[in-house]
C-alpha cells in the first residue's frame, strides 16, 4: 500500500485537490444557476457513457469481471443522467406558467 502511494504520490494529491476545489465551487453556485449547471453536467456524462459503452465493446468476452464492472458503471451512468434530466425539468416546471385549477 505504502508503494503505491509513492508511486502515485502526484496523482493522488491532484485528486485531493480537485475534490476539495469541485466541492467549494458546488458549495457556491447560486441556486439561479443550479439547472443550467444540471443540464450542462448531462450532457458530459452522456459523453462519458457513450465511451464506456465504447470501451466495454473491446473487452474480452472472457473477462466477467471487467464486464460485470462496466455493466455496473454504465447502468449507474444511465441512472445519474436521467435522474438529473428529471431534477432540471422539475426544476424548470417551476417556472412555467402555472395550471389554473
Amino acid at each position: 500500500m505504502l508503494e503505491f502511494f509513492n508511486e502515485n504520490q502526484e496523482m493522488i494529491y491532484f485528486l485531493i485537490l480537485c475534490t476539495f476545489l469541485g466541492i467549494e465551487i458546488i458549495a457556491n453556485v447560486p441556486a439561479i444557476l443550479h439547472t443550467p449547471l444540471m443540464s450542462g453536467a448531462n450532457a458530459i456524462s452522456g459523453v462519458i457513457l457513450v465511451g464506456a459503452i465504447i470501451i466495454m465493446q473491446k473487452i474480452d468476452p472472457q473477462d466477467y469481471v471487467s464486464l460485470t464492472i462496466g455493466t455496473i458503471s454504465v447502468f449507474l451512468g444511465t441512472l445519474n443522467i436521467a435522474g438529473g434530466f428529471f431534477v432540471t425539468g422539475r426544476m424548470l416546471s417551476m417556472f412555467g406558467n402555472k395550471k389554473k385549477k
